[in-house]
This record gives C-alpha cells, structure tokens and sequence, in this order.
C-alpha cells in the first residue's frame, strides 16, 4: 500500500563539542550494537516484559501455585514515594550503584516527575532510603529554576489529579544502562514535554540530555496556524492538552514515544515521535489526523508494541477518519502498522472497524485497549495481533495482511469486520485494558469480568475456555503472567476501585481463571492490603516478588518467612 507523505522532524539544538561527543556516542553505540547483551535474566525493562506486550514473564522460577496462599505469601514491605506511580516500575537485578554495592533494583517513577533506584528485596537497614531518587524537573536535568508538575486544575482534568509528570511507562536500554523517560513540566508558564536519558546506577543525565520533544508538520487540523508554507500543526502550542500515556518503546537503537490527550480536551492529536537513543536527536514524527482531530494513542498505557522486523503497532482512539482516501489519510479509531525508514514514519497497513463513525460519535474509543501481538501460531496466520477497545468487541488480525485485499474499512452495507482474521463481540465487556497471553490462551479482564479463551491454529475460540468469580469494572483492568516456561502459572491482577480506591491483589490459576491461589485480602488484620489504587496499576513479577504501584507507594509481595 501507499505510503503516508513524510513530515519533517525538528530536534533541540547543541554545542559543537557536544553534538561531536553525542556523534561520538552513537558509533560507539552502533559498533558495539551486534555484541551486545541481552538483558540480565529475570529484568524487566519495559511494559509488560516484551516489547509484545503479551503480559508473560515466563522466567518466575521461585513463585508458584505452590507457595502463592496465605501462609506462605503476602506483602513483605512497602516503599514510600512522592505521589500516584501510574508508570510500570521496572527491575533489573545485579546493578553496581557507585558506593552502595550490587543491588536488584526496582526503578520507580512519580506524577510528581521524580524517579527512584530501590533496593528491590528489602527496605531495612542501609536499604531503608531509596539507593538514589532524582527529579525530572530541577536543574541538573534540564529544568528551569521553579519547574513543576502540571496539575488536574491547569488541565481542567480531574481523571488524573493532583500532578501531572511522569505517566508513561519508561524503557530500559540494559546494553547501555540507561532508562528514558517523558515528563512533563510547567516553567515560567510554559508547559514542557521533555525526553530524558538517565544513568540506571546514578539517576544524572546522559547523551547531552534532556531534550525538549516538540515537532511541527503540516496539516489544517485542529490547532493548525497559518506558516510561512500553508498551515501548520505545532506541538509545544498543544503541550499543556497532549499527554504521553502509552509505554515508551526502544527498538534497534530508538526510542519511541507516543501522545493523546486529557479527558479529551481539545485541541489534540495522535503524536508518535523516534528519537536516536544515543544522541537525542529527533528522527521522525507522525501524527494521526493532520488534518482533523483527535486520534490520539492513549491504550490505557499499554506499550507500543514491536515485531521482530522492526514495524510498530498502535491503536488510536476517537477521531477524524478519512473516508476520501484510500488508504487513508487520517486514522481515528484505528490500528495501525508503521514503520520507520530514515527520517520519516511510514504507514505499511491499517484497520478500522466498519462502525468507525459510530465509535466515534459516541465516545467508545477503539484505543482504549492495548494491542497484543502472539507469538508465531499454527495455522495460516502466524503473526496476529488481538486488541479490545470501549465497544468490547475482539479484533484478530493477521499482522502480514491486516486486512483482506486491502479492505481496509468495510463501509458500505457492513455489520461486521469479515476482512480480518476474526472479530466477536463482548469477550469480558468493555476494554480499557490489554489483553494477556499464555500457552495458547487469551485473557481479557473487561468491565463484566474476567475470561479466558483458548486458540486452535491461530483462531480464537469463541466459548470461554474458562470464566472468573472476580468482579469486572469500568475502567477495566490488565492481567500479567508468571511461570517456569510452561509451569506454575500464576494469572495475576488488580482490582481496583477509583471511587472508594480501595484495591486487591489476585493470583489466579491460568487454567481456570475462577480457581483462587490467593488474594491481599484473605489475611486476617489486613497484613496484605495493597495501598490506594492507581488506576491502571498491573503487576510486575520479578526474582519472587510481586511490585504493584500505587498512591504515594510501591507494595512489595513475596514469600513471608517461616
């Protein structure tokens, strides 16, 4: 199919001998990327552990139904933070901290744009403080004097609130210890994305960073201005409404961060950035609806998935939807395959529910789940794709051939989707969550509970393979897997309340997903309770422990001693 027109990219400018130094940098980087490691066994560097997103750690070697129950299981600490943690805390065991030894660490990131390195096994003794926490927003990382986050009342948004900084997701990079991160300020009146690279083992700054993310393409859309070259879209004059939610992404070198909005306060669009993971310098830029509005990327922080060929997938949420063009030009409510090829993004293929404009017009966001790619399966589709959205109908789609003969929208006389792999509604009710997968079986935790459902040669079977006693919720929540390759599953989640914000730890049989091996309200005197619930919050499995995010803390669970 045709490519998308490329747009044109803009990066922060540097000093000479920085920007040699950054050069510098990146050959070093590219030399070495052929010898470079894979991650420590057992890290977690980004959401969900694979860039996937299947949900899956299958390296768990210590928890099991076994020891999952109460009397031998529950929570071990909790380690005590500046606010909300709605980005996934990350691991990575066996890190040298300069003055303070070898660690397993857990990296924790805050609405209130701080980050901190913690001791992941105990909080006791010298472990008791964090092993470092810096700030996004002082000026040893780039910020003005004064800097802070944004607050719920500067964006007129109460669905995240007091603060505004860091929310997506950060990544990883283990071959050059360094995490990336978006936050968000305000400085002097100004609101501030910024791109940052930070040193795991010390929190300071690398690569000549931070760097201010901002592009300008063309496009009539909502906020354009008239430039020098006809109308323009800029995306500082929209920094206070766009907001990262997605997991950022790093793949072959680049890191990838993708935008939506608050509450759906307008002006927004759909914004995917790349940039060089050794320099900093802006690759490309893609925006979803240049000339309409919204579509943004939002998949309730779910992570932008990758292949192993590189091609990126990502689902939007309400917009403009170009019915004009084939392909298309804008993408709301979509899936959408991209690629990056040199300095532009390139759209290889897309799909858009046939009801596209009724989802639309009543607020039932295709991209408020996250897009799932399978393992290779038997059958004649083996690369396929699984994502829900706000309608609760299942998409299945054959990520060689999204759609067939290139029916990209069926929309003439359609009541279905009969051009993808498969597709059936209310699979666990409405999805602001991603599905997970393992051994052959998908799970979906939507608004009316919990499900399973098991595949034969990459199809879906409709009747459940098995359905949870645990209650559903709007917004709905995702799942995480942990096993020893294909045994001792443990299905795990959060239940969670944003109303009373009470919240629950569940571990489930993957098998069936009704049977219970434990919940943090089973033990008496409340030993267990997971701290104020932050909506979106999933469990992270690693080296025996389970860490869940929460307000103004991170909730450590493990086997308790005898």
């Amino acid at each position: 199919m045709t490519s998308l027109p490329s747009n044109d990219s803009l990066s922060m400018p540097i000093s000479s001998l920085t920007r040699i130094a950054a050069i510098l940098a990146l050959a070093l980087v590219t030399n070495c990327s052929a010898l470079a490691q894979a991650p420590p066994p057992g890290s977690v560097t980004t959401w969900r552990y694979d860039n996937g997103r299947t949900g899956q750690n299958t390296n768990e070697t210590i928890l099991s139904p076994s020891n999952v129950i109460s009397s031998q299981f529950g929570k071990l600490f909790s380690l005590p933070v500046d606010d909300q943690v709605y980005a996934q805390p990350l691991y990575i065991p066996n890190v040298a901290i300069p003055g303070k030894g070898t660690h397993n660490v857990l990296y924790v990131a805050t609405e209130f744009d701080t980050v901190y390195a913690f001791d992941a096994d105990s909080n006791t003794g010298a472990n008791a403080a964090p092993l470092w926490k810096v700030s996004m927003i002082d000026m040893a990382h780039g910020a003005a004097t004064g800097a802070a986050p944004v607050t719920s009342t500067e964006v007129g948004c109460d669905d995240l609130q007091p603060n505004i900084g860091i929310t997506a997701t950060p990544v990883i990079d283990p071959s050059t210890n360094t995490m990336y991160i978006e936050a968000k300020s305000v400085e002097n009146g100004t609101y501030i994305h910024r791109l940052h690279a930070i040193d795991i083992t010390t929190g300071a700054e690398k690569f000549a960073g931070p760097v201010v993310i901002d592009a300008t393409v063309s496009g009539t859309g909502d906020g354009s201005v008239q430039g020098p070259n006809g109308f323009q879209l800029s995306f500082s004059r929209m920094a206070l409404t766009h907001h990262s939610r997605p997991g950022l992404l790093f793949l072959n070198g680049t890191v990838y961060i993708a935008f939506a909005s608050h509450c759906d306060n307008i002006p927004y669009h759909g914004w995917l950035f790349a940039y060089n993971g050794a320099t900093l310098a802006q690759q490309a830029v893609f925006v979803s609806t240049p000339n309409g509005g919204e579509g943004g990327f939002w998949m309730s922080g779910a992570g932008i998935a990758a292949d192993t060929s590189g091609n990126l997938y990502l689902a939007t949420g309400n917009g403009t939807f170009d019915t004009t063009n084939t392909p298309a030009t804008m993408f709301g409510d979509s899936i959408i395959k991209l690629t990056l090829s040199g300095n532009s993004f390139s759209v290889l293929d897309y799909f858009t529910p046939y009801d596209q404009g009724f989802l639309n017009s009543h607020d039932i966001d295709l991209g408020s789940g996250g897009v799932l790619l399978l393992p290779d399966q038997p059958g004649a589709n083996p690369h396929l794709l699984a994502q829900a959205g706000k309608e609760g109908t299942v998409y299945l789609v054959n990520r060689d051939q999204m759609t067939t003969n290139n029916q990209h929208y069926c929309a003439n006389s359609c009541t279905s989707d009969p051009q993808i792999v498969q597709e059936f509604p209310s699979a666990g009710g409405q999805m602001w969550s991603s599905p997970t997968y393992w051994l052959n079986t998908l799970y979906f935790w939507g608004s009316t509970g919990l499900t399973a459902y098991s595949l034969t040669n990459g199809i879906m079977n409709t009747t459940p393979a098995s359905g949870g006693t645990v209650a559903g919720g709007i917004p709905s929540f995702t799942t995480t897997v942990s096993s020893n390759g294909a045994t001792n599953g443990i299905l795990w989640g959060v239940l969670g309340n944003t109303s009373t914000l009470r919240s629950t730890l569940y571990a489930l049989d993957p098998s069936n997903v009704s049977h219970e091996f434990y919940d943090s309200g089973q033990a008496v005197n409340k030993r267990d309770a997971l701290g104020p619930y932050a909506k979106f919050s999933i469990p992270v499995v690693a080296n025996g422990k389970v860490y869940v995010g929460a307000q103004m803390e991170v909730d450590v669970y493990g086997l308790l001693a005898p």
